[in-house]
C-alpha cells in the first residue's frame, strides 16, 4: 500500500496548519489577536481575538469570504516565499498603537478592521496591494503597490502617492532580495510614533544582474526575470529617506559607500535608529538620525575579524530609554543594556521577542537542543520555560503568549490558558534519542523503526542533516522530525547531527570551520556516525545521506568526498558552485571571491565530479529563485562529462521550499535500490 503520510505532511504544512501564529496583544493585555486556519489541511489564514479575562476567542476577519484563498499572483508568492511562508489568506496584519484596527491584505486587496466592532471593510485601492502598515495614531495607512508606496486614510479616502519609482529598477517601501533572504529584515518602511511622517528603503536595483527563471512545464509563460546578487557582484543600491505626508523629503546621511547593508531599523519613543554593516560584515553600527535633517551619529559599533552577527529584535530600547543590544564575549552571545551584559555565560541569546516596559522577552539557548523563554527587568532574570523544547513568544501589558514545541506536541498559551488548536493528528509518533557524540559533543538526534527492538540486527543508516548556519536540526522537538521518522519507520536508523558552524552553541561554535568551510562539516558527519554506532545496532556498509538546500550540499558533499563511509546521496536545491549563491549569505562565511578564490573553489563541488563513485540523486524545484536551478543542472553536466552515471529529479513549479506530493516515496525507492535494500511494503 502506497504511503500516505509524506502527502499529509505535506499538505498539513508539518501539521502547523491549524495552529495560532503571528501575535499582537493589546497595550493592557486584556485581548490578543493572532492568526489561523480552520483546520489542519486548511492553508487560508484569518484574524482571529482572545479575550483574556473571559477566556474565549472569537473570530474577526474570514479570509475565505474575502477571497483569500484564490490562487495569488507570482509577485505575491515570491514575497512570501521570501517569507518561508506557504499559507493563503491573510499572511500578516499590523495594528495601531492602541490595537483598534487592524490592517491587511488578502486577495492583494486592502482591508481594515474595527477590532471594537468587527466591521471589516476593503479600502478603494489599485491592485495589487501589498505591505500594508497603519501609523500608530490609527489615521493614515501605507501600503505597496508594484515598486510605489502610498497612502491612504483610514476612511477609505485620499488615496495618493508617497513615493514613486524614479526608475524602472526602483522600489520604495520593499526589502531588497538580500535583506529579505539573508538578514531576517522583511520590511522596507516604518512609521514615526506621531503617523505624522515614515522612513522608507529606496532600493535600485539597477547595478545587480539580472538572471532569468523559466518552468519548461509552462513552455507558454515567458521567462521571469530576476536581480539576483551572487557572491562577488554588485548589491542592489538601498538608501534610506524621510517621508513627510505633506510631502516633504529628507535622505538619512551616512557612508553608505563604505556600508551598504541596512540590515535593521527602529523608531520608537526613544530614538530613530538604524543598523548598517560593511560589505565584508566585520563592521556593524547602530545610528541614531535625527529625524529633522536626516543627519546620523554613531552610537554603537561592533568589529569581528571574522563576522559581526545580525541578531533579530535588536536594537530596541526599554520604556526608560535603555538600549538593548548584544555582544559576543567569546563562547557566549550575551544580552545588554547600555552596553552592559546582563546575561551569563554559556546562556546563547538567540533573540529578543518584545518590550513590555522595562521588562524584556527573549530566547535563548543553555543547551542548544533546547530553546527556551527568558525575562530580564531591572531586578530580575528570570527562565519562564521548563519543559525540554523549542519556545516563541510575545509579550505586552504584562500578559505573555507562549508558543510551544516540544517532543510530546505544539501548544500554544496565553498566561497559561491555551488557545484552540485546530492542526491535523499526525499518523506517526516521532520517539527522538539525543546525545551529545564525539569528542566535540555534538548535537545528535537518532530515530528507529517504530517498534524496533535491540538484537533485531544491524539497520542501514540514513544521515539526515541540514549542516548549514541557518538552523538547527537535533533538537527537542517532534516537529522536526516527520521526514526522519518516516524514513526510520521504512527499516532505516537516521542519524540527525548538528555540526560546526550551526547555530545555538554560541559564536565560537559559529565559526569553528575556519579557513576550511566543508571539511569540518563532513567530517562532523562522519564522527557523529561512527559516534553513534557505539550505541546502536548499525550496518555501515549500507549508508545514505539526505539533504535540502545546505542539506543538498552537505549529501552531495558526503558522496563526492567519502565514498568510503557514504554510499548513496540524495541532494535537494544543493548550492554547487559557491559563486552563484547571494552576496551576503556566502560573503559573510567565505569572504570576497577576489579575496578568496581558493576558499570558494575548495567549497563548490563542479571540480568533484569525476570522483563520484557512489549513486547520487539530485533534486531541484524548477522556479527556485533562492539556490537557483542552475546549481543541480551545472554539477550534472560536469558528472555527464566527466562519464559518472546520476540521477536528475526536476520538479517542475516547486520553489526551494520544496513541498511536492510524493517525494519521499521517489527518495525511498532510489536509497532502497542504491544500498541493496529489498523492496518493503509502505505501512505509513
Amino acid at each position: 500500500m502506497t504511503s500516505t503520510f509524506p502527502a499529509m505532511v505535506s499538505r498539513t504544512q508539518g501539521f502547523m496548519l491549524g495552529l495560532a501564529h503571528g501575535f499582537t496583544i493589546t497595550p493592557d493585555g486584556s485581548r490578543v489577536l493572532f492568526l489561523r486556519s480552520a483546520g489542519g489541511e486548511d492553508p487560508v489564514g484569518s484574524l482571529w481575538s482572545f479575550d483574556v479575562a473571559a477566556g474565549e476567542e472569537r473570530l474577526v476577519v474570514d479570509a475565505t469570504a474575502l477571497g483569500g484563498g484564490a490562487p495569488m499572483s507570482e509577485r505575491e508568492r515570491a514575497r512570501r516565499e521570501r517569507a518561508r511562508d506557504r499559507s493563503a489568506g491573510i499572511g500578516a496584519f499590523h495594528t495601531d498603537a492602541g490595537v483598534r484596527t487592524a490592517v491587511f491584505t488578502a486577495g492583494e486587496k486592502l482591508y481594515a478592521a474595527d477590532l471594537t466592532t468587527g466591521e471589516v471593510s476593503e479600502l478603494g485601492t489599485g491592485h495589487p496591494a501589498a505591505e500594508a502598515r497603519i501609523d500608530p495614531t490609527g489615521r493614515t495607512i501605507a501600503y505597496v503597490r508594484d515598486a510605489e508606496l502610498r497612502l491612504i486614510g483610514r476612511d477609505g479616502k485620499d488615496d495618493r502617492p508617497l513615493a514613486a519609482p524614479d526608475g524602472p529598477e526602483v522600489s520604495w517601501g520593499l526589502p531588497e532580495h538580500e535583506a529579505s533572504e539573508s538578514m531576517d529584515r522583511f520590511d522596507g518602511y516604518w512609521w514615526a510614533p506621531d503617523g505624522r511622517s515614515l522612513i522608507a528603503a529606496r532600493v535600485d536595483n539597477s547595478p545587480v544582474q539580472v538572471w532569468y527563471i523559466s518552468d519548461p512545464a509552462h513552455p507558454e509563460q515567458p521567462p521571469t526575470a530576476l536581480r539576483y546578487p551572487a557572491a562577488g557582484t554588485p548589491n542592489a543600491d538601498v538608501s534610506l529617506h524621510l517621508l513627510g505626508l505633506d510631502g516633504t523629503r529628507i535622505p538619512v546621511d551616512w557612508d553608505r559607500a563604505a556600508f551598504e547593508y541596512v540590515t535593521r531599523v527602529v523608531w520608537d519613543a526613544t530614538a530613530l535608529l538604524v543598523t548598517v554593516q560593511n560589505r565584508h560584515q566585520t563592521v556593524m553600527r547602530v545610528l541614531a538620525v535625527d529625524p529633522a535633517t536626516g543627519a546620523t551619529t554613531v552610537v554603537r559599533e561592533d568589529t569581528d575579524d571574522a563576522w559581526t552577527t545580525i541578531v533579530s529584535g535588536v536594537p530596541a530600547h526599554t520604556a526608560s530609554g535603555s538600549l538593548l543590544w548584544t555582544v559576543d564575549e567569546g563562547e557566549t552571545r550575551r544580552l545588554t543594556v547600555d552596553g552592559v551584559p546582563v546575561t551569563p555565560p554559556g546562556l546563547q541569546v538567540e533573540e529578543v521577542l518584545s518590550v513590555d516596559g522595562d521588562t524584556v522577552l527573549f530566547a535563548a539557548r543553555e543547551d542548544p537542543a533546547e530553546r527556551h523563554l527568558w525575562t530580564w527587568s531591572p531586578t530580575a532574570l528570570t527562565r519562564i520555560t521548563t519543559e525540554p523544547g523549542l519556545y516563541d513568544g510575545s509579550r505586552a501589558g504584562g500578559v505573555t503568549v507562549v508558543t510551544a514545541r516540544t517532543l510530546d506536541g505544539e501548544t500554544v498559551t496565553v498566561d497559561g490558558v491555551p488557545l484552540r488548536g485546530l492542526a491535523a493528528i499526525p499518523g506517526i509518533t516521532p520517539v527522538i534519542h539525543l546525545h551529545r557524540l564525539g569528542e566535540r559533543k555534538l548535537r545528535t538526534a537518532v530515530l528507529l523503526p517504530t517498534g524496533y527492538e535491540p538484537g533485531s540486527g544491524p539497520l542501514p543508516v540514513l544521515l539526515d542533516p541540514y549542516g548549514g548556519s541557518a538552523a538547527q536540526r537535533a533538537v527537542a522537538a517532534r516537529s522536526r522530525f516527520w521526514a526522519s521518522q518516516w524514513f526510520a519507520d521504512q527499516g532505516f536508523a537516521v542519524i540527525v547531527a548538528d555540526g560546526r558552524g550551526t547555530p545555538g552553541r554560541g559564536p565560537a561554535w559559529e565559526r569553528a570551520r575556519g579557513d576550511d568551510h566543508p571539511a569540518p562539516r563532513l567530517q562532523d558527519q562522519v564522527d557523529a556516525l561512527h559516534a553513534a554506532a557505539g550505541h546502536y545496532d548499525l550496518d555501515l556498509s549500507k549508508v545514505g545521506i539526505r539533504g535540502w538546500s545546505a542539506g543538498g550540499f552537505l549529501a552531495a558533499l558526503a558522496v563526492l568526498r567519502r565514498p568510503d563511509v557514504f554510499h548513496a546521496g540524495i541532494a535537494g536545491a544543493p548550492v554547487t558552485d559557491q559563486l552563484l549563491y547571494s552576496s551576503h549569505w556566502q560573503e559573510r562565511t567565505l569572504g570576497l571571491p577576489a579575496e578568496n578564490p581558493s576558499l570558494y573553489e575548495q567549497s563548490s563541488l563542479i571540480d568533484d565530479a569525476p570522483n563520484l563513485r557512489r549513486p547520487l540523486l539530485l533534486i531541484h524545484g524548477l522556479v527556485d529563485d533562492n539556490v537557483l536551478p542552475v546549481h543541480t543542472l551545472k554539477l550534472s553536466a560536469a558528472l555527464l562529462a566527466a562519464g559518472r552515471p546520476h540521477t536528475v529529479l526536476p520538479l517542475p513549479g516547486a520553489s526551494h521550499m520544496g513541498a511536492v506530493d510524493n517525494l519521499w516515496e521517489f527518495e525511498l525507492a532510489f536509497l532502497r535500490q542504491s544500498l541493496g535494500i529489498p523492496d518493503g511494503t509502505l505501512d505509513q
